[in-house]
């Protein structure tokens, strides 16, 4: 008999402890017989052996992205050599070169060793394995082509991340701009403002209104400034609570859709999403309705799922995908529905879904180059109206004085 330690979901929420039994799948058995749903089941002995003998632990405790993309790669690799699944999850084990990655592989391959389908040992790691990238790994088991869903499922996934990275770059040069114009404001109305005030303060002439406004203002941020940065960050901390709840996602998300430039590149890159991924779906092999349902998931708007149920019920009573599809006009224009329609008829729905994603990301990139190039301008100019509304409030009581003395 031995301890071992678990993790696993009860009535209660996500429950942890320990168990004593003669072995993992007994471990398994026992707490199944508890009502627990194990995600986690290891060694307790073998645990200590792994920690680190300072006690601290520098790197990230999550699996990442690019950690799971080498690993769909590799397994795919190994299948496709003819090596067995257990055998590949030993030796992705041990060749992680993160931490937290090697735990998760060693917790699968004990997983599969004792038993489970790999399928169902990846959806009780829901914080490592996607729902839509458990779907497809089942899909490709019950079809006998794991190899080539695992390397679809890669593909997907490098393209994901490369289209993500092209939206963070795009905006990075405007957030940068922004972040320098707060800076430049801070310092003029704390440092550079200040003097002249004592300048002004010691002639006694009365001063411009524009410049009694920008001293009124320097005063409150450099008497006030720590509580109104305290102010901002609770509201920011109260925003993201009220973001997080349901209300508030769905507020928040409605008002980006609305948005004038932003709200239809959200669109587009939903729609993007939306059917490389019924794409990839579809071609590993999962039936249409379910590889709607777990698309729209991809969608990260709800506004736009709550749309896209509709249609999703639309099509399982029977209708074509394009006629379900043609109800969201948000997500889809008259273009793709027509090409979709076609796909349809021809048999090709999955190949067609796949090259609409590609086409649709290349214009979603020169859409976000162009609204750079507009947000670059529009950013330069309110910086420069910031600071030269301030330079011109300093130097208005010069020519006020000059005509007070006369």
């Amino acid at each position: 008999m031995g301890m071992y330690s678990y993790r696993a979901v009860g009535p209660a929420g996500m429950t942890e402890g320990q168990i004593e039994a003669g072995g993992r799948q007994e471990a398994l058995r026992l707490l199944e017989g508890r009502g627990l749903r194990p995600i986690r089941v290891d060694d307790s002995v073998a645990r200590p052996a792994q920690a680190s003998g300072s006690g601290w632990n520098l790197l990230p405790s999550q699996v990442t992205a690019r950690d799971l993309e080498r690993f769909t790669r590799q397994l795919s690799s190994l299948l496709a050599a003819g090596v067995p699944l257990s055998r590949c999850l030993s030796i992705l084990g041990r060749d992680g070169s993160r931490p937290a990655a090697v735990a998760a592989w060693r917790q699968l391959r004990d997983m599969v060793v004792d038993g489970v389908a790999l399928a169902d040992a990846m959806a009780r790691q829901p914080t490592v394995f996607p729902r839509v990238y458990t779907a497809m790994v089942r899909a490709g088991e019950a079809g006998g082509f794991l190899p080539l869903v695992l390397g679809q499922v890669a593909d997907f996934q490098a393209r994901d991340k490369e289209l993500r990275s092209r939206l963070v770059s795009a905006m990075t040069y405007p957030a940068v701009l922004l972040l320098l114009t707060i800076a430049v404001l801070i310092f003029l109305m704390t440092f550079f403002i200040p003097r002249f005030q004592v300048m002004f303060e010691g002639l006694g002439a009365p001063l411009p209104a524009l410049t009694n406004v920008i001293i009124a203002a320097s005063e409150i941020v450099r008497s006030y400034g720590f509580i109104v940065t305290g102010v901002l960050i609770v509201g920011v901390v109260a925003a993201r609570q009220w973001l997080a709840s349901d209300e508030g996602r769905r507020a928040w998300q409605s008002l980006v859709l609305k948005m004038p430039v932003y709200g239809p590149l959200a669109g587009r890159l939903a729609a993007t999403r939306f059917c490389r991924m019924l794409g990839t779906l579809t071609k590993s092999g999962v039936e249409l309705i379910a590889a709607l349902q777990i698309a729209r998931e991809s969608l990260g708007n709800q506004i736009l799922a709550d749309a896209l149920t509709t249609a999703i019920e639309r099509v399982r009573k029977g209708e074509s995908l394009a006629k379900g599809l043609a109800l969201c006009p948000d997500l889809f224009p008259p273009t793709i529905i027509e090409m979709i329609a076609v796909a349809e008829e021809s048999g090709n729905l999955d190949t067609e879904l796949v090259r609409l994603a590609e086409e649709s990301e290349k214009e979603l990139d020169a859409q976000l180059r162009l609204a750079v190039a507009l947000a670059e301008p529009a950013l330069l100019f309110i910086m420069a109206s910031f600071i030269g509304t301030i330079f011109v409030g300093m130097v208005l009581p010069i020519f006020t004085i000059q005509d007070y003395i006369k």
